[in-house]
């Protein structure tokens, strides 16, 4: 009974399809064209949904959540968002900046000193700027653990402070800070040391308190999957290939530990958390959460400055002339239209995430299995651009 008043209460908080709402033009040719990528990519589960002025107005699951069990993908499903997660840990140095605590120009190594460690060969590690770090133009490196054969006995992520600590002498920056696009996922572990340090809270209390709780995101959660919700949380796949040849999808199970990474990745949620968080980017009024809360999680005139171009991301990405990094959201000049956004992708999970702050829409998609096959990749990044393209 417990179970079931649990579920009733939260079915509560979900973004079910707007009566009578109707679907983009193209919703239609972008369902199908969503089914033939997972069946082609081999995708064992995925949801999407499109939003308008905070109401979710089309959604489409396919596949399994877990294959083995039967448990086909649904509103309720719980997908592992990766670097989107990262959206969180700016939007708390944002607050902190507010509320006069930071500022974006103070030096990492004010907050960091032991990152005076990593070999710079520009003279300019007392430079960094938080600003840098959130921007991704520190010259960090791009991967956190560079440690991984594939042994089951092997961590996923770094589990301590401590360790990446140790790694430090053995990095170094890879260009000039300040000067270009290089994406770093340690940067936002630097980021919440510095919230650590003002608050006192672990950066998972932290974004709870101040981010979940008040835009009512209650499905929301970081590392193991709390019990009550373990019924709904997805397994992740691979796709891959046996030294004979077949393909074969390899089941990862459902948790796996981030550890000291979780700043940089590791948000899971189901779809209708995801549209809480994408009415609050554009400034939507849902049920259950007044847009006076809003301002309260951060005003409007600091998101627009996260929003802002700082530099290009085809310094570093070939396939991104028309994208631009802002403070930790991807921006994205489409014919003059500016989508805003981000991606993600850890263990076999996959997501995105991209609205219009203008025409109040967004798009948001999660996957369970992961293809690294070159068609595959191209399969992915074609059927993304779709869903970029019902936000015009």
């Amino acid at each position: 009974m417990n179970a079931l008043h649990t579920r009733l209460c939260l079915a509560l908080l979900t973004l079910p399809v707007a009566a009578g709402a109707q679907a983009p033009a193209g919703w239609s040719e972008f369902a199908k064209l969503f089914q033939s990528y997972a069946d082609s990519d081999k995708v064992v589960g995925a949801s999407v949904l499109f939003m308008k002025n905070g109401q979710v107005v089309a959604r489409r699951e396919v596949g399994k959540a877990d294959r083995d069990a039967g448990i086909a993908a649904n509103e309720h499903t719980i997908y592992h968002w990766g670097s989107i997660t990262k959206t969180l840990t700016a939007i708390s140095i944002m607050q902190l900046r507010d509320r006069g605590k930071l500022s974006l120009d103070d030096h990492i190594t004010r907050w960091v000193p032991e990152l005076r460690q990593i070999h710079d060969p520009y003279g300019m590690m007392d430079s960094i700027t938080l600003r840098m770090l959130l921007s991704h133009t520190a010259g960090f490196q791009g991967a956190t653990w560079p440690y991984d054969s594939g042994k089951p006995w092997e961590p996923f992520e770094p589990t301590t402070w401590n360790q990446l600590v140790a790694m430090m002498p053995y990095q170094e920056l890879h260009f000039r800070p300040g000067s270009q696009y290089g994406y770093s996922n340690p940067g936002f572990i630097y980021l919440a040391r510095v919230i650590e340090q003002i608050t006192g809270d672990p950066w998972e209390s932290y974004v709870q308190k101040n981010i979940f709780a008040p835009l009512r995101l209650d499905s929301s959660y970081f590392r193991g999957t709390p019990y009550y919700l373990a019924a709904d949380r997805s397994h992740n796949y691979y796709v891959v290939r046996d030294s004979s040849g077949p393909e074969r999808i390899a089941d990862n199970g459902a948790d796996f530990d981030p550890g000291i990474t979780s700043p940089n990745g590791a948000w899971n949620a189901p779809l209708g958390d995801l549209a809480r968080y994408a009415a609050f980017l554009t400034n939507a009024v849902v049920p259950g959460t007044p847009r006076a809360r809003y301002d309260i999680v951060l005003k409007r005139s600091s998101l627009e400055e996260m929003w802002k171009p700082v530099k290009p991301m085809s310094q570093s990405y070939e396939s991104a002339a028309d994208q631009s990094i802002g403070l930790s959201f991807f921006v994205l000049d489409r014919g003059g239209t500016t989508i805003l956004g981000h991606t993600g992708s850890q263990a076999g999970f996959r997501s995105f995430m991209y609205f219009n702050p203008v025409n109040g829409t967004a798009v948001v998609a999660a996957f369970n299995t992961t293809n690294y096959s070159t068609p595959a990749r191209a399969a992915y990044q074609h059927m993304q651009q779709a869903a970029i393209g019902l936000l015009k």
